[in-house]
């Protein structure tokens, strides 16, 4: 439970620091003074690159999706058939989100394989106020791709089969 809530805390940090660049972008540029009446106020004030201070939000960005409907969620291939589970995201060092380890095949976890996707090309829509996970591939494709294994460890996922 606990890993869900890190990786919920990961995925809005990663969508609200896009939503933040932007903003800041919209800041920087000449005549481009952010509407604080949406985002609010914000104090861009730090004490220099090593000891930077947070700077707090006072608005979150809209149509956010959460690492929580994302996480441990089924993924389905455009049919509808269940290919398999998102069992962890992968961040670059720029706090991106550029991979999903999706876990596929076997039966009460004895037999599956986890392989890795491109996060983009994983397609979230709401359905019935629920996230509906689907990737454009089949089963089969995903029971070929290159297998990973997590290194408890290193504390990182390395090529290689369970």
């Amino acid at each position: 439970m606990l890993k869900s809530y890190v990786f919920a805390g990961a995925l809005v940090a990663t969508l609200s620091g896009a939503a933040l660049a932007e903003q800041m972008n919209r800041m920087d540029r000449p005549g481009g003074a952010m509407d604080r009446s949406t985002t609010g106020a914000m104090d861009r004030s730090t004490t220099g690159a090593t000891g930077a201070r947070p700077e707090f939000l006072t608005a979150l960005p809209q149509n956010a999706l959460l690492v929580s409907n994302i996480h441990e969620q089924n993924i389905y291939d455009p049919q509808e058939n269940k290919l398999g589970a998102i069992k962890d995201l992968i961040m670059d060092r720029g706090g991106k989100v550029t991979a999903a380890i999706i876990s596929v095949g076997g039966f009460l976890g004895i037999g599956e394989k986890d392989v890795a996707v491109p996060f983009s090309d994983i397609k979230a829509t709401e359905r019935n106020n629920r996230w509906w996970l689907t990737l454009n591939a089949t089963k089969d494709e995903l029971k070929n791709a290159t297998g990973f294994r997590f290194d408890k460890n290193k504390g990182l996922w390395t090529l290689g089969a369970k």
